[in-house]
């Protein structure tokens, strides 16, 4: 029976995953880990309580090294397909947007910071820690804005940590625009201290 709703909210998360694993073990895959940022890890973190429509894969993970996510296996792609339509998920449900992030480089000591949940079997999820969403919801309110800016407001990043995400950002886009839409940015949010010191 498939939903009325797309939304994924930390049940639906679970399941989907759950059932990711079952799909992967009918279909004789390798073990795979993967490492999501966005809304799923801060929902399946606990960082925040709201609902997504995707799983953001930034990187995969093979022997405890972090490997470029651009392109998806095959196998996984295809199980993810089947789960995905099983739940009436949209056609992306399972996506590899981000991985540009981890060519471009990764903020400093990134692997550390990782949450790691063995699903079961064939599937480990690696989800980016609170530290790391304020780098890369940084980047996505300066680049994006909507509801990015409301995700960073609401992890409650201090000034210090504010300053740090916004060096990173700009060895993401090192253009001078860039850096004064940061600074116009932090401005409209009322945080001066942010916008004087980068």
């Amino acid at each position: 029976m498939k939903y009325q709703n797309t939304a994924l909210d930390k049940t639906r998360l679970i399941e989907a995953l759950q059932m990711l694993n079952e799909r992967l073990i009918l279909d004789a895959a390798p073990y795979t880990e993967l490492v999501v940022c966005g809304g799923s890890a801060l929902i399946a973190t606990g960082l925040l309580h709201r609902t997504t429509r995707d799983i953001d894969i930034i990187t995969l993970m093979c022997d405890n090294e972090l490997k470029d996510a651009e392109p998806l296996p095959k196998y996984l792609i295809n199980a993810a397909n089947i789960v995905g339509h099983s739940l009436g998920l949209p056609n992306n449900w399972l996506n590899n947007g981000p991985a540009s992030q981890f060519r471009m480089g990764l903020p400093e000591g990134f692997q550390t910071r990782l949450s790691t949940v063995r699903i079961g079997e064939k599937l480990t999820m690696h989800y980016v820690g609170r530290y790391d969403q304020i780098f890369f919801k940084t980047y996505a309110s300066a680049d994006r804005g909507g509801y990015h800016v409301s995700d960073l407001l609401a992890l409650n990043p201090t000034d210090e940590e504010l300053i740090a995400a916004s060096h990173w950002c700009m060895t993401q886009d090192v253009s001078e625009a860039f850096r004064e839409i940061l600074k116009d940015m932090f401005s409209q949010l009322e945080r001066q201290n942010v916008s004087d010191r980068i």
